[in-house]
């Protein structure tokens, strides 16, 4: 930050980020939600004027006012697309904190984000009510009932993931040797539902990381990253996970901190943007690095890598791309497995829809987006998608078998994991 700069850290639209702003409108073909309604009210520079609306006090927080907001992906193509640097993700997150300081909690936030996702336990305990729904045959019974046409709640219940075991959490505390030379000491995070929904993805990505010279530490007080609590504007909650990730890690003596979410990732990186002039959320944040990023900084072992005969489309993961400006690193992974024919999609970069928590609270719009994003995935012809972030995955998986041909769907890592002979099923121990 300049030093002329004042401070930007309040949790309300700053005047200064506001300002940036100068209307240009070339931010509306970039924009998910624009292009599908054609609203001003629901383009970038359009929830921008209103929110300088709001911070003059020209307009009050009225319904139509938190409809827009709510409305919006935070995907933050509208930053790629800007020549002005308006910092738009910082705007809209701080736009809903301004929104939820006023507005009572919604019950899913209580539950969700302010029960389940700060505590392991009840982790562990849901995850274990969805596998019993999952594997019983309640599952098939309740689709078949047409309970959740009724409730409006089919959209939502068919995004659910699948419970995988054994959990990483089993992994939690432990320290990982290099295979081969030790060249990195990393610290892997493992998110919060993560653990029990995309177990083999972490347990990939701790395998490539080992197989990249990588000691990796997977630190038992780490805990959520609090992305999904920033999005929702819960910035208090927010800090109180930040704090308790930073006080785990930040003295480890890590070479860097890493994570394979990208909407974990675009937060984490920002923690310090939650704290005034605190050094240590600063330090933490230079240190945190996507998988994809990481791997493709340091000289990677393509010794052991085998041939991989697919063919894979790349869809850029909003926080990766818009976020973390990181488009190329995943893109060199995957040219770097042998036989693997890279084939881009249109608009690869336009938001799938997924956005966090987006594709539950706002299906309609979400799988507007994912109709039009599988028609892009095939004009690839690809049989993979790949991608860079949880979320997205379970959009993709649920694009690829209402809309597609019923494509793989699977992170990069994964694909290096097969690649190197270390599939995701596979205890990395």
């Amino acid at each position: 930050m300049a030093a002329s700069e004042p401070t930007l850290h309040l949790d309300v639209p700053q005047q200064f980020d506001l300002d940036k702003c100068v209307h240009c409108g070339l931010c509306l073909n970039a924009c998910p939600t624009y292009r599908e309604l054609g609203l001003e009210a629901d383009s970038p520079r359009g929830r921008v004027y209103q929110m300088v609306q709001v911070a003059t006090g020209a307009a009050p927080i009225s319904e139509s006012y938190i409809h827009h907001i709510d409305l919006c992906l935070a995907c933050r193509g509208c930053e790629s697309a800007c020549p002005s640097g308006v910092q738009y993700g910082r705007l809209v997150e701080a736009a809903r904190a301004q929104i939820a300081a006023t507005q009572p909690r919604p019950l899913l936030s209580r539950i969700v984000l302010g029960g389940i996702l700060p505590s392991r336990a009840l982790i562990r305990s849901a995850a274990a009510l969805m596998a019993f729904y999952q594997r019983s045959g309640l599952r098939s019974l309740v689709r078949s009932s047409g309970l959740l046409k009724m409730l409006k709640l089919a959209d939502a219940e068919a995004l659910s993931p699948e419970v995988e075991t054994p959990h990483f959490y089993r992994h939690y505390g432990k320290v990982y040797p290099a295979e081969g030379t030790e060249r990195y000491r990393v610290a892997l995070l493992g998110g919060c539902i993560a653990n029990v929904f995309f177990a083999r993805l972490n347990e990939a990505t701790l395998a490539v990381l080992r197989k990249n010279g990588c000691e990796v530490s997977i630190p038992e007080s780490q805990t959520c990253c609090g992305a999904l609590h920033v999005h929702a504007g819960l910035r208090d909650e927010a800090r109180a996970l930040a704090r308790k990730n930073i006080d785990a890690l930040v003295d480890g003596g890590y070479d860097a901190i890493i994570t394979n979410a990208a909407g974990c990732g675009s937060t984490l990186k920002e923690y310090h943007e939650l704290f005034e002039n605190d050094e240590r959320a600063r330090r933490f944040s230079t240190m945190v690095k996507d998988v994809n990023e990481f791997l493709s900084g340091i000289e990677l072992n393509t010794r052991d890598l085998k041939p991989l005969p697919v063919s894979v489309t790349y869809q850029d993961s909003c926080h990766l791309a818009h976020g973390q400006k990181i488009r190329a690193a995943p893109r060199m992974l995957l040219k770097s497995i042998p036989g693997l024919e890279l084939r881009e999609m249109p608009l690869a970069d336009l938001c799938c829809g997924s956005a966090g928590i987006y594709n539950v609270v706002q299906p309609e719009m979400s799988m507007a987006l994912l109709e039009k994003k599988m028609a892009n995935v095939e004009i690839s012809g690809a049989d993979v998608i790949a991608t860079a972030n949880p979320g997205c995955m379970l959009q993709l998986r649920a694009g690829a078998r209402q809309f597609g041909r019923g494509q793989r769907v699977a992170h990069v890592v994964e694909l290096l994991a097969e690649s190197y002979g270390i599939a995701p099923k596979d205890d990395p121990r």
